[in-house]
């Protein structure tokens, strides 16, 4: 018997190909698959037209080149609570969320 693999690779024959859908264009699976499920992303969009390229902590101002730096932290810790007027929302830099998740981290171990 042959080396099995679990990642994407070739298919046996005997594994038959599922259709994802009746629309044969993958761009129109696309499109109805996104009207039919929650949205999830899109509130970093949001939160950045809402809250402007600026870390909320630190106050550093990004370029929109830069854009990528920035993140959007939950204040309440849950992401699914994104309201759309933001106030669940703040953009940190990089560093300042990695920070922050940090100290909730060890605050919770020196808790205990």
């Amino acid at each position: 018997m042959g080396r099995m693999s679990f990642g994407p690779g070739r298919r046996s024959s005997r594994q038959p190909v599922k259709s994802v859908g009746p629309e044969k264009d993958p761009a129109e699976f696309i499109r109805n698959l996104k009207k039919t499920l929650p949205v999830k992303e899109g509130y970093r969009e949001r939160s950045l037209a809402i809250h402007g390229l600026i870390c909320a902590r630190c106050g550093r101002e990004f370029e929109p080149a830069q854009r990528s730096l920035l993140t959007v932290h939950h204040k309440d810790g849950n992401h699914l609570n994104n309201p759309p007027d933001g106030s669940n929302w703040e953009n940190l830099c990089v560093y300042c969320h990695e920070d922050t998740h940090s100290r909730e981290l060890l605050g919770e171990y020196l808790k205990d």
